[in-house]
């Protein structure tokens, strides 16, 4: 029946619809139509035109649509919208693999592989988890604006790492990176947080670049040049959960 609500049943209707704004855009939006505006009032049809078409641009930039995302332990999602530009063997951020007081367990220093997903200004810009549990870190390091799509963005550009564990201790991080364009990480969480897997967790303005560092042992299943979509495009799955950075639990 119309109106009721969708559910693993297969009951309800689903359609197609506008993605809504995510708040954090409707403001910029405001701002690029209330200019738009004035020039309409002066009379400046040259320039009111352009400011229209930038309008609708911002906006789109900032659409969050929904996601359905897998409800399965084993699989990992995707934090990003984007292409995939770089898979390799790396050991995690030297920031996450140390003791840094609070009393979560560092990661290993020993190589995961790192998948790259680069994200233009054409992609939905909503980062979501890639797993579900306690948010254990969150770092943010300030750097550089280099191309995302290098692979030196991730040591050199400004970036921000999120460290993620579940209940059953299987850890997950992965970099929100800035590019040339980006030039504002916003987080939605903090340490302390329970999350689910695909929920909504940050975004990057304007151009950018994520990276997941896999847990020890797991392959990926998304190729070079694959595009993926946040929240439900599965870039890897988990065989043994107790089995967390090669060491038997």
């Amino acid at each position: 029946m119309p109106g009721e609500i969708l559910d693993n049943q297969g009951r309800g209707e689903a359609s197609w619809r506008w993605p809504p704004i995510h708040p954090e855009g409707r403001k910029f939006g405001a701002i690029v139509a209330a200019l738009c505006l004035l020039t309409i009032i002066l009379g400046w049809s040259w320039l009111a035109w352009p400011l229209a078409i930038l309008t609708v641009c911002v906006l789109a930039f900032f659409r969050d649509p929904q996601r359905v995302v897998p409800q399965d332990d084993r699989s990992i999602v995707s934090p990003a919208d984007g292409l995939i530009t770089l898979i390799g063997k790396v050991p995690p951020p030297r920031e996450l693999t140390m003791d840094d007081g609070s009393g979560t367990r560092p990661l290993s220093a020993e190589p995961v592989t790192r998948v790259s997903i680069f994200m233009s200004v054409f992609d939905v810009h909503i980062n979501r988890a890639p797993i579900g549990g306690t948010v254990r870190r969150v770092v943010y390091i300030p750097g550089k604006f280099v191309n995302a799509d290098l692979d030196k963005a991730s040591e050199e550009n400004e970036r921000q790492h999120v460290m993620i564990e579940r209940g059953d201790g299987l850890t997950l991080c992965f970099t929100q990176i800035a590019g040339l364009v980006a030039r504002r990480i916003v987080p939605f969480i903090k340490p302390g947080d329970m999350i689910a897997g695909g929920q909504r967790v940050g975004l990057i303005r304007f151009g950018s670049r994520v990276d997941v560092y896999l847990p020890a042992g797991t392959e990926p299943r998304v190729l070079l040049g694959q595009k993926v979509i946040a929240g439900e495009t599965v870039l890897a799955e988990v065989g043994d959960a107790r089995v967390i950075e090669g060491i038997a639990q």
